[in-house]
Formats: structure tokens, sequence, C-alpha cells
């Protein structure tokens, strides 16, 4: 743990560098931007004076100010510590350390942190070492997803898995986690191996969770179907996360950490965004579906 809290501190170092600020729109007291007024507003949030220029009505934004609920949920289960000789660290130390430097990065920019079912959301700047201790001492059973939990509406998730659950799993989790309005990104993170079946001659497979293992004479035979599988697998989790607007991205674990987690960086927060404007178009009016 200590040598994956300083590799963190280290990418998030890296990423912070290069940033440009997560500004969004919202009730803060900054101006951030002019857009093209949209039918259905209100009228008061014209600004007349930019819009006197040309024939366009224009608003004035305000940045978004207030701080955000953020929920990391980086996968512990037994198949995460797999490592092949194609990667230098494993799915589990790979998640724990973008696990540790997002929350550095996102408490920096003024957000609030927590882990389900673990630690409560908070903005302290010792958030790297909060999230350590509380997995250091969870007793509970590691599960690949997280149970149980229902986070409040216009919160993020960010899962950090293997997702090699069944997509019955998956989808029942990801229903459970956006049924408050949330918005959230499925990170599949992969050993190198796994992605690309790199097996040949006589090789035995054991599943680490309890499946069991299975022996293939030549193993070679097996990568077509093994890659037809995995398109299919990931073609499902795409299907759902694409029903409930949420992102989905893959991560390999002999990848930087930090293009994932500069991407993870610009995608928060543009999902609740996105609903806020929708709600604009709509003058903030909520009806009943007719059938």
């Amino acid at each position: 743990m200590p040598r994956l809290i300083l590799e963190s501190r280290k990418i998030a170092a890296t990423v912070i560098h290069g940033l440009h600020g997560r500004r969004r729109a919202g009730s803060g007291e900054n101006f951030w931007q002019f857009r093209r007024f949209v039918s259905g507003e209100e009228v008061r949030r014209i600004d007349w004076r930019r819009s006197a220029r040309d024939d366009t009505l224009y608003v004035r934004e305000r940045e978004w100010e207030a701080a955000h609920t953020i929920w990391i949920w980086p996968d512990r289960s037994p198949s995460m510590a797999f490592v092949s000789n194609l990667a230098r660290e494993s799915k589990l130390d790979r998640s724990l350390a973008m696990a540790f430097a997002l929350a550095e990065i996102l408490v920096e920019a003024g957000e609030r942190v927590g882990v389900p079912g673990l630690m409560r959301p908070t903005g302290s700047r010792a958030i790297i070492e909060r999230m350590a201790e509380a997995l250091i001492h969870d007793p509970a059973e590691r599960s690949s997803l997280p149970v149980g939990f229902a986070p409040a509406a216009l919160s993020e998730v960010i899962l950090l898995s293997d997702l090699w659950s069944p997509i019955g799993e998956i989808r029942a989790t990801l229903t459970q986690l956006s049924a408050n309005g949330s918005h959230g990104h499925l990170v599949q993170i992969v050993d190198p191996a796994e992605e690309t079946f790199p097996y040949s001659g006589r090789v035995e497979f054991a599943e680490p969770e309890g499946a069991g293992e299975v022996t293939a004479g030549r193993a070679e035979n097996w990568r077509a179907d093994y890659e037809a599988r995995l398109r299919r697998h990931r073609d499902e989790i795409r299907a759902e996360t694409n029903r409930l607007g949420w992102s989905f991205t893959v991560h390999r674990t002999d990848r930087p950490a930090n293009d994932l987690l500069l991407a993870l960086h610009e995608r928060i927060g543009e999902g609740n965004a996105a609903v806020a404007m929708n709600r604009r178009r709509h003058g903030g009016r909520r009806g009943r579906a007719v059938a």
C-alpha cells in the first residue's frame, strides 16, 4: 500500500500539471461564457447587453462552483490479482493507484470523493490516506461490484474493475447505481494477456473465484473463440452503458495510467451537464408520459 500511495501521488501530480480545469455551467458567481438562448427558457436569463450586438439572443452562464460528490469503486476481488509476464503490475495495483490518483485530482479541484460502503464523501486533503485506511480495514468479502449501494441524484460513480462478471450482474448493478439519476463511468481494467490470449500448447486455466479449472490441449486453437466471446461481452456492456448514458472505457495495465485519468477527468460532470441542459431546453417543466 505505501508503494501504491507514492505511485498515485506521482501520477496525480503529473496529470494536475497538465490540466486546465473542469469548468462547467452552474450556480456560481464567476462568469463562464455566453451561449445562445434556447426556446422555453426564462426570459430573465437573457443578457440584453450582449444580445444587442447582433440579431441573436444570448444567456450569460456562470461557472459551476458547488461541491460535486463522486464515488470511486476499485474492484479488489481475487481476479484482480492476476498479472502476466506482459505487464509490470497486477490489475489490482493499477486499479488502486488510479483510484487514489483520481481522488487526489478531484479533491484538488474542490470535489468530494467517497468509496461505496466504505467511506463517506469527503474533500479532505488527506484523501489518499483516508481511502487507503478504509480499504485496509475493510472486513467484508471483496466483491467485484458494489452491492446494495444507490448514490444520490446528480452524484457520479466510477467503477474500476476487470468486469468479468456475468452480464446479468453488471446490468443489475448499473440499473441500481443509476436508479436515482446518477451518472457514471465504467472502466474495464485488463491484463494484456486477457486482451490478446497469447497462449499455445497445453495450458491449464484456473478461475480464481471458485469456478474451477480447465485444460486446453492446444490453447492456440481457442484464440478465435476467446476473442469473439470477449467482443460479445464488451458489446453487451457497451449496450448497457449507452442505454444509461454512462461512459465505457477499456484500459490495459501495460498502458500509461495518465491517459486514462485525463480522459476520466474530462468526462466527469458531462452527464450532469447534459441533464441540466435538457431541463433548460424544456423550461424546467416536468411532465407525465401519456401512453
